[in-house]
């Protein structure tokens, strides 16, 4: 009977009241009769439920644990799930949190109880099983929950079916793709001791088939990382069936979907024409193989750039884009079977001036040329490079203007050139220069079409790369004066505007939030005051969906420049939120760390991402990333970035990509970078650094201790020492001018007396006696005396008038008169 309690618990909880698949009601039932082989001698089946009265947490963690479901979240009360029915079995559970089997804790007698069905209680657990390090929660290593935490599940025996059944669990559409084998972030790292064997029907992995591993081999094995889409087959639809033309049409999870004709251009088509195996894209006829009475029209962009397997590979915008024209659909016509069918390009080959989605763009050869842009951030900017002879170059800055960056820009379907950038400005390139003095008019199709001096020759290095900013170029920011991670969301569309809250739910602010960098999750805050100023309200409407990795991706409303009141701008907090001076977590050096190098300020970059380490991509990596790393370290400046592994390759996740830092930032966080996780990178593109200095446990400022640091502060310690001795100078002259002027008006034959000096002026005047300077009183004597015949002659007897810290000589002349003889002695006390 334990046995038939559990098998029949693991089902209720996908039959009774889920509104979400991890949300499960804990509904108990009980066998009567004792189970026989075959399950087949039950005579009665009751089912209840459990009172809340001390349920908590301890006891919800049995029940998920039990159940396959992972760890409880909550112990919910008051029939969040609603009410049950049959009797009420249990009250006031008193679980350890470690039994294996609900009913082993102890409680009332099954039955004895003082509840009414509003009492009824339910748990949330964890789940069994998800996807981690993907940038979202539908791609990413697959980890199974243990009971004690997430583990590695093996690769052993791992198909399409078993990531079938893990994206629809997650809901997450279904796998786009699965890699294998990949290395576990630490080697002693433990892996899920058995193999999945999913048949691709199971409602979730728990009710897969199972085998141990052979041997224990899967603690020897890699992990495995799967990639849910919401796309999951493309078709070339016409007179109803699937051809190798046709209009495109896209499976989603509510089913077969038309693409929109805009944007749409010859190299998303040449994708989809070799993913379906029919050869290379021949046109794009606008709206030819239109139906009437289909769904509504898909409105995803895709900007391939030509070299994808798949077309949902190709970066994929929805925000801000308005509803698709009635009839303008997307099609393609494919050269069949046969890729070798049409004539390589020559440069002559022209295009009408507009978009080729709008114009339905015939092909008369196979262009195997494409353009890019790269280290921009976007697909609608960076730096420009082209695909030629299978390698690809940049173009020289030498007479490039905004004639020449809108030829990029239409030819990308990124709208107009906003700025033609100059001097390496996204970061120099590698490889060949292929163009050079390009002198474009602006209405060219291709920017290989535009006069040059010819393919390769140039006078150029990439310090002179080109690149471009297009209209169609997004960037997303918080706007905060002491806050990181928190303030008023910023999108950039030609300008920066703020975005509209409505309806702005968790899944949205999750995307937002992790396209920053700045944690999993996000909540609004309706609660600050409105701000001033007046700036563009780009954007509302926005409902991003599990799958969607980036902001761009979520649909929304189309763009308009008053798309809401000021009092509905969105201000999100982030679970990474922090004040900007908080010197604790905005140097991050504990995240932070280099290995493989010759000393501890020389190595491969690694961060501290959500509990692992992993290694940063040489996209993008340059100097000016290199040395915020080194500062960030306490290792001085940098003197080399190297890319290319070249500290060897790391292992785990490549945390970062398209890192852009400007060199001052004060830790890599604060830098600009594609979001966590989200690369295209492999190991042996991790970048690395190697800095001037050595690593220093102490706190230090950048830049005060590098040699010019050391000479400021040697000849300012020089010059507060001049000053001091020029002072005491000052004092010591100021007192003998004094000292003279009081004894000049005395009488003719004064004592000798002692005057101490006060606030007030000289006081407490006592004579002392002559001619002894008495040095007992701490005073070390040094007389100077002037050169003989100077002064007036003086008889051998006379005073000494002491003044501290002066003694001066009063003496009787030979003209009978008194006189101070100058002659002096200069007392300095030990």
């Amino acid at each position: 009977v334990p046995h038939l309690r559990q098998l029949v618990l693991k089902c209720m909880c996908f039959l009774i009241n889920q509104p979400d698949k991890r949300h499960f009601y804990s509904t108990w039932w009980m066998g009567a009769a004792a189970v026989q082989a075959e399950w087949r001698s039950f005579t009665s089946i009751f089912g209840g439920t459990v009172c809340q009265n001390d349920w908590d947490l301890n006891d919800a963690h049995v029940v998920c644990r039990q159940m396959g479901c992972g760890m409880a979240l909550d112990a919910t009360h008051f029939i969040q799930f609603g009410e049950g029915s049959g009797p009420i079995w249990l009250e006031k559970l008193k679980c350890t949190g470690e039994e294996d089997q609900i009913w082993k804790c102890p409680s009332h007698a099954w039955g004895q109880h003082y509840c009414t069905r509003q009492l009824d209680t339910g748990v949330i657990c964890s789940g069994f099983v998800r996807l981690d390090g993907g940038g979202g929660p539908c791609s990413g290593r697959v980890e199974v929950n243990s009971g004690g935490g997430w583990t590695p599940g093996p690769y052993g025996n791992f198909t399409l079916s078993t990531a079938q059944v893990i994206c629809a669990e997650l809901g997450c559409g279904k796998a786009a793709s699965f890699l294998l084998n990949l290395p576990l972030i630490e080697a002693s790292e433990q892996v899920w001791t058995e193999e999945f064997q999913c048949k691709g029907w199971e409602p979730e992995l728990w009710f897969c088939p199972r085998v141990p591993c052979p041997e224990g081999s899967c603690q020897h094995r890699g992990a495995v990382q799967v990639v849910c889409s919401e796309y999951t087959e493309v078709r070339l639809m016409k007179n109803g069936s699937s051809q190798c033309e046709g209009q495109v049409e896209m499976k989603t999870s509510g089913g077969w979907r038309t693409l929109c004709a805009s944007h749409w251009n010859m190299a998303s088509a040449n994708v989809v024409c070799r993913q379906l195996g029919c050869g290379v894209a021949i046109s794009t006829p606008k709206g030819e193989y239109f139906v009437e009475g289909g769904d509504e029209i898909w409105r995803d962009r895709f900007h391939c750039s030509g070299s994808e397997s798949f077309l949902w590979n190709c970066p994929v915008s929805a925000l801000g884009v308005p509803a698709c024209a009635h009839g303008n659909t997307a099609s393609v016509v494919c050269s069949g079977n046969q890729t070798q069918l049409l004539p390589q390009c020559n440069d002559s080959w022209s295009d009408p001036a507009g978009s080729a989605a709008s114009d339905g763009h015939t092909a008369n050869c196979s262009d195997s040329r494409q353009l890019r842009l790269v280290d921009g951030g976007s697909h609608c900017a960076g730096r420009v490079e082209i695909l030629q002879q299978g390698s690809w170059g940049s173009i020289c800055d030498d007479s490039w203007d905004l004639s020449d960056a809108h030829v990029v820009c239409r030819q990308l379907g990124c709208g107009v050139a906003l700025e033609a950038t100059v001097s390496a400005h996204f970061g120099e390139g590698s490889g060949p220069i292929w163009l050079d003095e390009l002198n474009c008019t602006g209405e060219e199709a291709h920017v290989w079409q535009c006069p040059s001096q010819g393919w390769g020759q140039h006078d150029c290095r990439h310090k002179e790369d080109a690149g471009v900013i297009c209209s169609e170029f997004l960037a997303l920011r918080l706007v905060s004066e002491d806050q990181e991670c928190a303030g008023w969301l910023e999108v950039f569309y030609n300008t920066w505007g703020s975005v509209c809250h409505s309806p702005m739910e968790a899944v949205t602010l999750s995307v937002i939030c992790r396209q920053l960098g700045c944690g999993d999750n996000g909540t609004l805050n309706t609660s600050v005051p409105l701000r001033e100023g007046s700036i563009p309200r780009w954007v509302d409407g926005i409902q991003c969906r599990k799958m969607d990795t980036s902001l761009w991706q979520c649909p929304s409303d189309p763009w308009k420049q008053r798309s809401c009141s000021a009092k509905e701008e969105a201000y999100i907090m982030c679970s990474r939120n922090r004040p900007k001076s908080c010197p604790a977590t905005a140097p991050y050096k504990e995240k932070l760390r280099l290995r493989g190098g010759d000393s501890e300020c020389s190595g491969r970059v690694e961060v501290w991402h959500e509990g692992t380490w992993g290694t940063v991509c040489d996209d993008s990596w340059s100097l000016a990333e290199a040395e915020v790393v080194c500062q960030q370290l306490g290792c001085g400046s940098a003197l080399e970035a190297p890319g290319k592994a070249a500290f060897g390759p790391g292992n785990g996740s490549i945390w970062l990509d398209e890192v852009q830092c400007r060199g001052r930032e004060p830790s890599l966080w604060a830098c600009a970078a594609a979001p966590w996780g989200q690369s295209d990178c492999k190991h042996e593109e991790d970048a690395g650094v190697r800095c001037s200095g050595t690593s220093s446990t102490s706190a230090t400022v950048p830049g005060i201790f590098s040699l010019p640091g050391i000479l400021c502060m040697v000849l300012g310690t020089l010059l507060f020492l001049v000053l001091i001795i020029l002072g005491i100078q000052l004092l010591r002259w100021r007192a003998q001018r004094q000292a003279l002027s009081t004894f000049e008006d005395s009488v003719d034959e004064p004592p000798l007396f002692h005057a101490v000096a006060t606030s007030n002026g000289y006081d407490d005047v006592e004579e002392l006696p002559v001619p002894e300077i008495p040095s007992s009183f701490g005073m070390k004597e040094n007389r100077f005396f002037p050169e003989e015949g100077s002064g007036t002659r003086c008889s051998q007897t006379g005073k000494w008038i002491a003044i501290s810290p002066v003694v001066l000589h009063y003496c009787r002349g030979e003209d009978g008169f008194g006189h101070f003889n100058y002659q002096f002695s200069f007392t300095t006390r030990i």
